[in-house]
């Protein structure tokens, strides 16, 4: 099983930014789809960005794009997740997740994930 680890996280104001990482010891992350989901309390998962493997490509949701960037690191073996301009209601616990997902943004489509890092957006 592949074991995901993502750091970064942590308070900030409205307006600031923050950039997540994931890193794994067990895989290559080029080799899978990879995406950031996060959960907030009492709400279901978000796929809010990942990258596609066929081509490489990057997909985001609506609530995130043009704010948050994915981005893969592949001689560091690293997945980023730059947010900007970071808004109370991004505030969740951020996952990195692995797969081969036909649908990229789908949570249920990931088999591996890491144990999260918590992104608080608040004055």
């Amino acid at each position: 099983e592949a074991q995901l680890v993502e750091s970064g996280g942590g308070l900030v104001q409205p307006g600031g930014s923050l950039r997540l990482s994931c890193t794994s010891s067990s895989f290559t992350l080029r080799q899978y789809s990879m995406s950031w989901v996060r959960q907030a309390p009492g709400k279901e998962r978000e796929g809010v960005a990942a990258v596609y493997t066929a081509d490489n490509s990057p997909y985001y949701g609506d609530s995130v794009r043009g704010r948050f960037t994915i981005s893969q690191d592949n001689v560091k073996n690293t997945l980023y997740l730059q947010m900007n301009r970071l808004k109370p209601e991004d505030t969740a616990m951020y996952y990195c997740a692995a797969g081969n997902p036909v649908r990229v943004l789908l949570p249920s489509e990931y088999n591996d994930w890491g144990q999260g890092t918590q992104v608080t957006v608040s004055s």
